[in-house]
């Protein structure tokens, strides 16, 4: 009997959506047919998430676009998941960077089933769920998924390689995580059920973001969720534990957009870019926006013009 998979959504949408005001182009990209965006049909409007590699992608699309003669507008920094897909649904924006398997989740509201994980087992799935008039272009390689992620020393202590070296020492350990990580089949129900994982403490922080980074760093907690791409991890040396039974879903990068407006000079300039992206060079670039404080606009410039694309 297959398990599912679940995400969760998250529980702050309503504040996440204070950020709407005065995003790019100063309007209200969830106002609807007379909001975000232009009016004209030829005019591909762009939405991120509310978190750098999100605004990175869009702006590698955003020029990759333009490189092409294509107009676009961008609504950077819109908010979770559930604020910017209503955004795309509504048509107020027209095109996203996205990931597959949390897309996939999120638009599979009884789960994913444990049997799919794998990039084209995620692809796949996610083309069965797919908003009317909406689809995926090619999906990159580049990967920015959930790890459990350790420092050096805890590495070399405990001998550990995958998510599986956990099994007879986790409990003597702490593990710091969102909330919600604790409910999630790709969290502490998969970790117990695929691998035998258990920990001895878990520290509820954010998902991936500062107070994880920063108590790994201060020694707060062994083990923390940290996402893949996530240049803490290089500049802190850090180990990032395999695992060889993909209990996280893939999560590679894939343009969403409507099916309107994916032209022939569209389709082939973002999928230039889904082509040139890896999970390092991504990795490398979004450390040039979080740590070296590079404006993204250049980094996905200079990203493009490396790739011939620009």
């Amino acid at each position: 009997m297959n398990r599912a998979r679940t995400i969760l959504v998250g529980a702050g949408a309503a504040l996440s959506a204070l950020v709407l005001v005065g995003c790019g182009g100063g309007s209200d990209p969830l106002a609807g047919d007379s909001g975000g965006g232009s009016d004209s049909s030829s005019t591909i409007t762009i939405g991120s998430a509310n978190f750098p590699e999100s605004e990175l992608l869009m702006q590698m699309y955003a020029q990759a676009l333009e490189a092409k003669g294509v107009q676009v507008e961008t609504q950077p920094n819109i908010g979770a998941r559930e604020i910017y897909m209503e955004a795309f649904n509504d048509g107020s924006i027209n095109l996203l960077p996205e990931y597959n398997g949390a897309l996939l989740a999120y638009l599979s509201p009884d789960g994913v089933s444990e049997d799919v994980s794998t990039p084209e087992e995620v692809y796949d799935a996610l083309q069965e769920v797919l908003p009317e008039g909406a689809q995926t272009l090619e999906q990159s390689a580049a990967e920015d998924k959930d790890t459990l992620t350790v420092t050096q020393e805890t590495a070399a202590e405990y001998n550990l390689q995958s998510l599986a070296d956990l099994a007879p020492v986790a409990g003597e350990m702490s593990v710091g995580a969102g909330p919600e990580f604790q409910e999630r089949f790709q969290g502490s129900i998969g970790l117990q059920e695929v691998y035998g994982v258990t920990f001895g403490e878990f520290k509820p922080l954010d998902a991936g973001g500062p107070l994880t980074i920063a108590a790994l760093q201060d020694g707060d907690v062994d083990v923390a969720n940290v996402f893949s791409t996530d240049s803490a991890i290089p500049s802190n040396g850090w180990v990032t534990l395999e695992d060889p039974e993909n209990l996280f879903l893939a999560q590679n990068v894939v343009p969403l957009i409507k099916s309107e407006q994916a032209t022939p000079e569209v389709v082939e300039a973002l999928n230039g870019v889904s082509a040139a992206l890896t999970t390092q060079n991504l990795t490398d670039a979004l450390a040039q926006v979080q740590v070296d404080k590079a404006d993204p606009v250049v980094v996905a410039g200079d990203f493009l013009t490396e790739h011939g694309l620009k």
